[in-house]
């Protein structure tokens, strides 16, 4: 490619706003959330394993639900926002060939599962690194792809606060590590129209709340796999869940994507 044309296609990409919206596309790693292991038996469970007191929790308010989540300045290096409608895709937009995976499906998109009482959502990106001093009418075509990569490494995760009563939400919590484990292997979903392939589900390490458990969701479209960050937590009788996409980390199957664990150190922090 010529270096005019490079140019010319950053200043297109420029244009474009780098917020990362979940429905577009789809940190380090040591923090309050990241050394446990879940074994796989505990995942397939159909009932949590919380204890009883946990089971009769209340759930908060839609106010403290509010209070409890994250806001801008609670993540250093990051942006909070309040998530908007075209941060998600409804419930009823989501499908899948598989019933036993919609689960997991709900929780990539922040659905809640029944019985819940109140709901919160918080967009977080990261912030973008400094962009270099020269424009991009001065810098070579290495110059410019280098930028472009720069531009475009962001993590955007979408958080969802999902509060329930007695055993709702052990009852939900497990129910997302039930679909995720059945469904290790892949199924096909289709996202607001859109028909994609998980090609798998594979779980990682990570601690954090009364009860946590993570994965790498893979997809395939049209040949070319991207990696996604899911997470959910419990605390009680809330459930929250962290679905996370990287435009640059997470291509080519997402090696390099590491789970966004200062978001969600920092969450499971508000939660107490």
């Amino acid at each position: 490619m010529r270096a005019t044309a490079v140019r010319r296609t950053a200043l297109a990409a420029c244009a474009v706003s780098l917020t990362l919206l979940v429905t577009a596309c789809g940190g380090s790693s040591d923090a309050d959330a990241g050394n446990g292991k879940s074994d796989k038996a505990g995942a397939a469970d159909t009932s949590s394993q919380a204890p009883k007191a946990e089971a009769d929790a209340k759930a908060l308010s839609a106010a403290e639900l509010e209070t409890a989540s994250l806001e801008q300045g609670d993540v250093e290096g990051h942006k909070v926002t309040k998530a908007g409608p075209d941060d998600e895709v409804p419930a009823d937009g989501l499908k899948t060939d598989k019933e036993a995976c919609l689960p997991v499906v709900h929780a990539m998109f922040g659905v809640a599962a029944d019985g819940s009482k109140a709901s919160a959502k918080r967009k977080v990106v990261t912030d973008p690194a400094k962009g270099a001093k020269k424009s991009v009418e001065d810098m070579s075509e290495g110059e410019v792809e280098d930028a472009m990569k720069a531009a475009f490494d962001l993590t955007s995760t979408l958080i969802a606060l999902n509060t329930y009563d007695g055993a709702a939400g052990p009852d939900a919590y497990a129910g997302v590590k039930k679909a995720a484990a059945e469904c290790a292997g892949g199924f096909n979903v289709t996202i607001a129209g859109d028909q994609q392939k998980i090609v798998s589900i594979t779980e990682e390490k990570i601690t954090g709340g009364d009860e946590a458990a993570a994965w790498t969701v893979v997809q395939d479209q049209d040949g070319a796999k991207s990696a996604y960050k899911l997470v959910a937590l419990r605390k009680a009788g809330t459930v929250a869940t962290f679905f996370s996409f990287n435009l640059t980390a997470g291509a080519d199957g997402g090696a390099k994507f590491t789970l966004p664990t200062e978001v969600v150190a920092a969450q499971a922090k508000k939660l107490g």
